[in-house]
């Protein structure tokens, strides 16, 4: 049951990282937030890898940097896609391929499920839709654009599990040192390349350096929240299976939106409630899983 607990909290800390993302991104740009957030994340990561111990090889690096690679590119993806939207569509559809991708790797790797670890997975992946689920009022059909680029955000946080499972189970939080810091570079590249694309250089109002102090805040508070997801995940993985965590991985979005209820009185949709319940019945069947299968000497 540890393991289940360990992968929905990862889900619920990552949400809250998204919703901080989310509040700085309406005062300064996504990219600057989520750079930020990288760096906070990446200078934390120094300080506490080498406090928690573990190795520091050369393959936890490399892992890392992977794992750094493709997490930057699939939140850019993310933001182009749910920028074209409709959201309704393609956040969900972001979210299932990110279980899919690594779920299915896991199991063809060696990861063993009794039936109802199989059945838990199948009910987890129809919460991922419907917490997910974004309402929005005359929502059109998606351009394939958008599809292309949720599947492909989706496919990379996919591999970014994928890699981040890979490293050395004795490396503590190094590889996570490598991710920050090729996140930084990914995104670091892309704000140089907007600003020689830019030509318009307006003056910093009162107003608006208020925004970038609120900004920055949120956009720590973001790093902060990232770097505790991503600790989490990777004792989850080390302690579970890499098809049930991406799974549970993937109900991040159960963060964003419990926090959007409680501090901005978002309405959360039936459909989410609905989601947010077999989430939790998914959650308690995969932790009998767990202990099922520790019974029959599959954990």
């Amino acid at each position: 049951m540890i393991p289940v607990l360990v992968g929905l909290g990862a889900a619920l800390i990552f949400g809250a990282a998204d919703f901080m993302g989310g509040m700085g991104s309406r005062r300064i740009a996504a990219v600057r937030v989520t750079f930020m957030a990288g760096i906070t994340g990446l200078v934390l990561t120094l300080i506490i890898a080498p406090l928690v111990g573990g190795v520091a090889s050369v393959e936890a690096f490399a892992w890392g940097a992977v794992a750094g690679v493709s997490g930057g590119l699939a939140i850019m993806l993310l933001y182009a896609a749910l920028a074209i939207g409709p959201m309704s569509i393609l956040s969900p559809l972001t979210a299932v391929v990110s279980a899919i991708i690594p779920m299915t790797w896991g199991l063809a790797t060696g990861d063993e499920l009794t039936l109802l670890g199989y059945l838990a997975l199948g009910l987890a992946l129809v919460a991922v839709v419907l917490v997910g689920f974004v309402p929005e009022k005359g929502a059109v059909r998606p351009r394939i654009r958008g599809i292309l680029y949720a599947v492909g955000s989706g496919a990379l946080i996919g591999v970014f599990l994928v890699s981040i499972d890979h490293a050395p189970a004795d490396s503590g939080l190094y590889p996570l040192i490598t991710h920050r810091l090729a996140t930084v570079l990914v995104l670091g590249a892309v704000i140089v390349g907007m600003a020689l694309l830019s030509h318009r250089r307006a003056p910093l109002s009162p107003a608006r350096a208020s925004g970038w102090r609120a900004g920055i805040i949120f956009a720590i508070t973001c790093g902060v929240l990232e770097l505790t997801a991503n600790s989490l995940i990777l004792i989850g993985l080390r302690l579970g299976e890499l098809s049930i965590m991406s799974v549970l991985i993937a109900l991040y979005p159960a963060g964003t939106i419990l926090l959007a209820a409680i501090v901005l009185r978002e309405r959360i949709a039936p459909v989410q409630w609905i989601g947010l319940a077999l989430a939790l019945v998914a959650a308690a069947t995969l932790g009998s899983h767990q202990e099922l299968s520790i019974l029959l000497g599959l954990g």
